[in-house]
C-alpha cells in the first residue's frame, strides 16, 4: 500500500473515530445511563465524568446496555459505506478439501533396469552412441572382452570333453552367474570353440536414460554401464504442504494438467505416500502413477495438480478473507446488527480454497466482516481501532488508574509546538505500529531529564517514550537524520 493510500486511510480512520468521540452517530436514548467515560484511543483510561483524555481527545461515554459488549463500537451507515464495510454469514456443512499444488513427471522406477558386468572387462563394438537412444528387448548393446569370460568357456567345454555332467551342470551354472546368456552358452555348446568377447543384450524395451561408457573403456562390476527406462507407464510426484499432510491418503482422486498442453486433463488417483518430509521445502510427496502409450508425458514436465481429499463433515466455516492473522492469535470482527461491530477471538482448522474452518468462537449464522485488504494496515485500519478496544482492562470506573510498567516507544515526527512552561511538546508523528496509533498530531508530557532549549516548531525528530499515569511521556529527544517524515 502506497503513502499517499496510507494517509487517505488513516484521515478516514480518524474522521470516524472522531465523529464516534464527538457526535454519537446514533442517538442515544435520554434515559440510557452513563456509566463511565473512556478515553477513544485509549480503553483503559476510564473516568466517571466528562473530560479530555491524554491525547486531547473527548471522552466518549459507555452506557448501562453496552457494558455486556464493552468491545463493540457504533459507526453510522455512511461512514460504514465509505470504509467499504461487507459481511458474510458464518455456514455450517460440508467443506472440500481440496489440494491444489504442483508435481513434476519422473521415470517409473519399477521399469529401469541398470545394466552392469559381473566381471571386468573392456567394452567393444558399443551399438547405443547416446542418451535417449531407443531399444528393444534383445537388442545387443555392446560386446566384452574379458580374461574371467574366456577361462570359463575353455572350463566349460574341458567339462564337455569329459563327459562328467556334474562337472558340465556346474560350468553351465558358472557361465550363466557371469552375465552369459543362455543363447550364447548353447551356441558354444554346439560350435565347440571360445567366444573372445561375448555380446551383452538389452533386458526390456525403453531408451537409454544414462549412458557412462564409451568404446573400448574398461569397466568393472561395480560401474553402471547404462540405464534403461521404459516410458510406457511414468510417475507423478505431486508435493503437499506440511499442514495438509494428514489430508491425502491412498486412493484419493486426483486430476492433473500440463502446461504443455492447455485444456487437457488427466486423472488419476494417489498410489503412494512417501513416509518422510522433504527437509528443505518441507513437503510430503504423493506419488501417481500414469499410463503414457504414446510417451506424451516426459520425465522432469511440470504439472499442476488438484487432490480431491475426503471432506471434513459439518463443520462451521468463513471466507478466508474475514481472519484477521495477529500473531499467535486469530481474530474475525463480527456484526453486531445496528451498526455495531466487535472483535472476537477464534479457533481455526483447515483452510480449503478462500474458506477456512472454525472450530470455536462464532455460530453457525453469525456474520463476520469480509471488507478490503486496507482493514488489515495497522497503521490506518478500522481493524486496529476494533482491537484496542477489545483489549481493554478490568478497572472499574471510580477507581484510580493503576501505574503501568514503562514499556519504552519510538517515534519520528515533527515539533508543531513547544510550551516549557507545562514541559510539553507537540508533535505531528508518524504511526507508531507497537501501539496501532495512525499518524496524528498530539501533544507530549516531557520528562525532567529532557531539554527544550535547542529546539524550535519545524524540527524533525526521534523520540522514545513510555506511558506512565495519566499520559504518554518523552524520555529521550534527538534529530531525526534518516526517519521518513508524514
Amino acid at each position: 500500500m502506497n503513502k499517499p493510500m496510507k494517509k487517505t486511510l488513516a484521515l478516514l480512520l480518524a474522521a470516524s473515530l472522531a465523529a464516534t468521540a464527538t457526535t454519537p452517530l446514533l442517538a442515544a436514548d435520554d434515559e440510557k445511563k452513563i456509566l463511565y467515560w473512556v478515553a477513544p484511543m485509549d480503553p483503559n483510561y476510564r473516568r466517571d465524568q466528562p473530560g479530555k483524555s491524554p491525547m486531547g481527545m473527548d471522552l466518549i461515554p459507555v452506557y448501562e446496555e453496552d457494558e455486556d459488549q464493552s468491545d463493540a463500537i457504533t459507526i453510522s451507515p455512511a461512514v460504514e459505506q465509505n470504509l467499504g464495510i461487507r459481511t458474510a454469514e458464518v455456514t455450517q456443512g460440508d467443506l472440500s478439501r481440496r489440494i491444489d499444488t504442483v508435481g513434476y513427471i519422473d521415470f517409473d522406477e519399477s521399469r529401469i533396469t541398470h545394466i552392469h558386468m559381473r566381471v571386468s572387462g573392456w567394452l567393444e563394438q558399443l551399438t547405443v552412441k547416446s542418451e535417449g537412444d531407443r531399444v528393444r528387448k534383445g537388442d545387443r548393446l555392446f560386446s566384452l572382452y574379458s580374461p574371467d569370460l574366456v577361462n570359463a568357456q575353455e572350463e566349460f567345454l574341458r567339462a564337455l570333453d569329459s563327459h562328467n555332467q556334474r562337472l558340465v551342470s556346474a560350468s553351465r551354472d558358472r557361465l550363466r552367474a557371469l552375465g552369459i546368456s543362455s543363447g550364447t552358452i548353447k551356441q558354444l555348446q554346439k560350435r565347440r570353440k571360445v567366444q573372445q568377447t561375448i555380446a551383452i543384450y538389452a533386458p526390456q524395451d525403453g531408451v537409454v536414460s544414462t549412458l557412462t561408457v564409451r568404446e573400448g573403456m574398461y569397466v568393472t562390476p561395480a560401474m553402471n554401464v547404462m540405464t534403461l527406462a521404459d516410458l510406457s507407464s511414468v510417475w507423478l510426484l505431486a508435493e503437499v504442504f506440511e499442514r495438509q499432510a494428514a489430508w491425502v491418503a491412498t486412493g484419493d482422486r486426483a486430476d492433473v494438467r500440463l502446461p504443455f498442453l492447455p485444456g487437457k486433463a488427466w486423472r488419476g488417483k494417489v498410489e503412494y505416500i512417501y513416509p518422510s518430509l522433504d527437509p528443505k521445502t518441507r513437503t510430503l510427496m504423493a506419488r501417481l502413477r500414469f499410463d503414457n502409450p504414446d510417451e506424451k508425458l516426459k520425465p522432469n514436465m511440470y504439472a499442476r495438480v488438484t487432490l480431491h481429499a475426503s471432506p471434513s463433515r459439518n463443520v462451521l466455516s468463513i471466507p478466508l478473507e474475514a481472519l484477521i492473522r495477529t500473531g499467535d492469535r486469530d481474530r474475525v470482527i463480527v456484526a453486531l446488527g445496528e451498526g455495531r461491530f466487535t472483535a472476537r477471538e477464534v479457533t481455526t482448522g483447515i483452510e480449503s480454497g478462500d474458506r477456512i474452518e472454525i472450530i470455536d468462537g462464532l455460530a453457525a449464522g453469525d456474520r463476520v466482516v469480509t471488507s478490503g485488504q486496507f482493514l488489515l494496515d495497522s497503521e490506518a485500519s478500522l481493524k486496529a481501532s476494533f482491537n484496542r478496544m477489545s483489549e481493554a482492562g478490568e478497572e472499574k470506573p471510580n477507581e484510580k488508574p493503576k501505574e503501568e510498567t514503562a514499556t519504552q516507544f519510538v517515534g519520528h515526527g515533527v515539533i508543531t509546538a513547544l510550551a516549557p512552561k507545562k514541559r510539553e511538546v507537540t508533535l505531528n508523528h508518524q504511526p507508531i505500529p507497537a501501539l496501532e496509533w495512525p499518524a496524528m498530531e498530539m501533544p507530549f508530557r516531557l520528562d525532567p531529564s529532557v531539554a527544550l532549549d535547542k529546539w524550535k516548531p519545524g524540527d524533525k525528530v526521534m523520540f522514545h517514550f513510555e506511558k506512565r499515569d495519566g499520559g504518554y511521556v518523552i524520555t529521550m529527544l534527538m534529530p531525526d537524520r534518516g526517519g521518513e517524515q508524514p
